[in-house]
């Protein structure tokens, strides 16, 4: 058994250089308080969410002579006027895709704020609401928003809805990453999913296109995000209930690729003067197909060929409920619950032929693998929300259960079929149950002279229990297999506190700086076959710091800067560390490894919106004590593989973005955009000295064509260059979606086809040359696809609803 601490010697030199940026951290909060000197009328603009509304424009017109004077809210949808005159004014506020508003403001003496909520600009069409067009990507502060309607129409699921996110990239194995070296972490309505990726990927894929409200990317999280997010954060915000009366959905759809997929969702929304609640149900049938072929060198005259093909079924089931009571004007309770259940199964057939000196076959052997496997996840959460005043002051906790379960029963065989006959079989249960409780407060505080400070704790605590007995079948007999069978308990325990402050200064420069503190317990006991417990106990310090500033206007469109660096880290997930054998094949074989260590990286992006879209970004991340996923030879039998994670030294990623379009509001838009990484690699691979780089090219795109006022043509698309996954070297592959939708009975109904990696070109080639290991190949899933879908909106607005659809919301005065 072994245990590790925070505050090592080795980690001196970080410590100092964390201490000098708390340091400087703590002069510039000092800063904000020091720099509110002046008297001003703030004005807060939010929208029905009471989510602050930056970029907003707000103008301010004294009557008494029509001076005026303009504005734009800044990242907390906040606007000062200094110098203001007493007397009548009349302010007027306009927003991309909400109603403009016009409210009558009598000044006087003194400080004063006002706040605005605007409406989403929307008419009545018979039955229907219709939403104005919202910009597909927007720069809102440190986060980059994307509205996932045009790209829910091509997708069956929130997964897929990701895979043509312009700007993300979804691996074959699901991994979802915003850069190239470190996936991100996935948030659902801004909860964090302390999950493996496998089980996050089944719950994506349950989750239906049309659940998902918006999507926020954030590269450099502030440190009101827990510190494990060094791949940036994905956080997927889901619809809730809505004050428009009775309304709901049912959509239905079908796709085929070498096998077929179907799915069906129903969704309902009961929204009242106080009470809300709503129901989303969905049910899915996917299938998938994967072709592998690899060539793996093994000795100086071995060589190793694969072909193995694995067919993925699964049936799946998503409920979605939840309820929102609104006590007077500044409190609401809500309650929000998450089922999904899935029966996945997996069945793979490779074919193994060794070649010796000239190409003479040594060796013929097959492999079968069947998977049967349940999975079962519920999710429950609380909130209580309290606005402390009409400026965006507010007390937010949530208190959230997970409970996740998961039962594979394997069955593998391996039979030699040259130079003799033979045959081994085995088969063994895999039983894992996850529990998860996070608690979570956040204070939102408006301050005088525009100081804005946030504030908060968050306590989790997660057990996760995995037990496997496996038996070998040889000769007719069954045996126990030592190997495989195992048992593993995991727990973890994270508490942390934040605290960051926001204010414009001089220039109109916003800075928002502040830290994380974090306390970290994890233990791992093995009790079967070996005993390889481990604790883990540290504290640790992560520093953020947020400024942003215009620079100039080009055709009224104003240019924006913003500049952010934050410390994190990234923490083993349990099914890294478990030592659970998982067989692959008889030359491959999958293993947890209990003495990784976390690794920390300090993350620095600089860039630019052009009102409010993102144009340019540069970045760089410093990573130390990387873990990786490898591949090993095994110590017992170098013909066989181990793909485990290792802790390889330290990393430098470099990266560069840029996104041009047109914006949505007119007959034609579109975005198209590229990244260039450039990992660079030193430390250690099986016990070698490493010295690796590789540079890589991501292009993508959204174009949306509407070629009449029912019918829209949709087109998206990615290429990667010089490819980068772990340690594999990929070539060239992308994919090319269509989309072509059209709305009848007064847009009620919308049909939907839809066409997905049309060329074919997912096939990915790859490459991996470290240490014993030099392989090649190249791998294709059933992407290729041709799809239909259905939907049909029905209900009615309730009367109120219909009497305030075209008014405007009354500014609140403290």
């Amino acid at each position: 058994m072994f245990h590790i601490s925070g505050n090592h010697n080795s980690n001196t030199f970080n410590l100092k250089r964390t201490s000098i940026i708390l340091l400087f951290i703590i002069w510039a909060s000092g800063s904000v308080l020091v720099a509110a000197q002046s008297d001003n009328l703030t004005i807060a603009v939010k929208d029905a969410r009471k989510l602050p509304l930056p970029g907003a424009t707000v103008h301010l017109v004294r009557l008494e002579d029509s001076v005026r004077v303009s504005g734009v809210t800044n990242p907390n949808g906040l606007v000062s006027f200094a110098q203001t005159k007493t007397g009548p004014h009349l302010v007027k506020i306009s927003y991309v895709g909400f109603q403009p508003l016009e409210r009558s403001l009598m000044l006087k003496k003194g400080e004063q704020q006002y706040a605005f909520e605007l409406r989403e600009n929307a008419i009545s069409l018979d039955e229907v609401t219709v939403t104005a067009r919202r910009p597909l990507i927007r720069q809102e502060g440190d986060r980059m928003i994307i509205d996932p309607e045009p790209l829910a129409a091509i997708s069956t699921n929130t997964l897929e809805i990701l895979e043509s996110t312009p700007g993300l990239f979804v691996d074959q194995d699901g991994g979802i990453f915003l850069n190239s070296a470190t996936p991100a972490t996935i948030y659902i309505n801004g909860r964090e999913q302390k999950m493996s990726s496998q089980d996050i990927n089944t719950i994506l894929r349950s989750l239906p296109p049309g659940s998902v409200d918006r999507i926020e990317v954030i590269r450099t999280p502030s440190a009101r995000f827990a510190a494990s997010s060094s791949g940036g954060v994905i956080n997927i915000v889901l619809k809730r209930g809505m004050k428009i009366g009775r309304f709901g959905s049912v959509n239905a759809s079908i796709n085929q690729g070498f096998y077929g997929n179907r799915t069906l969702g129903l969704s309902f929304n009961n929204g009242g003067s106080t009470v809300t609640s709503y129901v989303n149900l969905s049910y899915s049938d996917n299938n998938t197909l994967e072709e592998l072929n690899a060539s793996r060198f093994l000795r100086q005259d071995t060589t190793l060929m694969q072909s193995a093909r694995t067919r993925r079924g699964s049936h799946q089931g998503y409920l979605g409920y939840g309820l929102n009571f609104e006590v007077g004007e500044n409190a609401d309770f809500s309650y929000d619950g998450r089922i999904n259940g899935s029966l996945p199964q997996t069945l793979s057939s490779n074919s193994n032929t060794l070649f010796g000196p000239e190409d003479l076959a040594l060796s013929l052997t097959q492999n079968k693998v069947e998977n049967d496997a349940d999975f079962f996840n519920i999710q429950q959460d609380l909130g209580f929300s309290y606005k402390l005043d009409t400026l965006g002051s507010d007390w937010d906790t949530r208190l959230s259960y997970t409970f996740n379960r998961n039962h594979t029963f394997q069955r593998y065989a391996t039979t030699g079929l040259f130079p003799v006959n033979s045959y081994l079989s085995g088969e063994g249960d895999n039983r894992q149950q996850r529990y998860s409780v996070q608690m979570q407060s956040d204070l939102s505080w408006q301050l005088p002279w525009q100081v804005r400070l946030e504030t908060g704790i968050n306590f989790s605590w997660q057990e996760f229990q995995s037990e496997a007995d496996y038996l070998l079948d040889f000769n007719d007999q069954s045996m126990p297999d030592p190997l495989r069978t195992n048992s593993f308990n995991y727990t973890e325990n994270i508490n942390a506190a934040y605290m960051q402050m926001s204010r414009e200064l001089g220039w109109k420069v916003m800075l928002k700086t502040g830290f994380r503190f974090e306390n970290t317990y994890m233990k791992g006991n093995q009790t079967i076959p070996v005993d390889t417990s481990f604790v883990v106990q540290r504290n640790d310090w992560f520093p953020y710091m947020y400024l942003s500033r215009p620079l100039f206007q080009i055709e009224g469109f104003e240019l924006r800067a913003f500049m952010i660096y934050r410390r994190t880290i990234s923490r083993p997930g349990y099914q890294n560390l478990n030592p659970y054998i998982n067989f692959i094949d008889q030359f491959l074989y999958e293993v947890g490894n209990p003495e990784l260590k976390p690794q920390f990286a300090d993350n620095m992006e600089l860039n630019i919106s052009l009102d409010d879209m993102p144009v340019f970004a540069l970045g760089r991340n410093y990573t130390r004590d990387i873990f990786s996923s490898v591949i090993y030879a095994d110590e017992m039998d170098e013909n066989i593989a181990v793909r485990t994670y290792d802790n390889l030294g330290k990393s430098r990623e470099t990266y560069f973005r840029a996104i041009a379009g047109i914006p949505p509001g007119g007959r034609y838009f579109f975005a198209a955009g590229a990244q260039y990484n450039l990992n660079e690699y030193d430390g250690f691979y099986e016990g070698q000295p490493l010295s690796f780089s590789r540079g890589s090219w991501r292009f993508f795109t959204f174009h949306m064509l509407r070629i009449d006022s029912e019918t829209r043509f949709t087109m998206s698309g990615f290429l990667m260059t010089r490819g980068q996954m772990n340690f594999y070297e990929l070539n060239t592959f992308g994919m090319l979606n269509l989309g072509l939708n059209r709305t009848f009975l007064n847009k009620k109904l919308t049909v939907s086809l839809s066409a997905r990696d049309v060329l074919r070109t997912m096939t990915t080639e790859f490459e991996l040359n470290q240490g014993s290991i030099q392989t090649s190949g190249n791998r294709y899933v059933d992407n290729q696809r041709f799809g239909v879908s259905i939907r049909y909106n029905f209900g009615i607005p309730d009367r109120q609803e219909r009497r305030n659809m075209f008014q405007f919301d009354n500014g609140d005065q403290p």
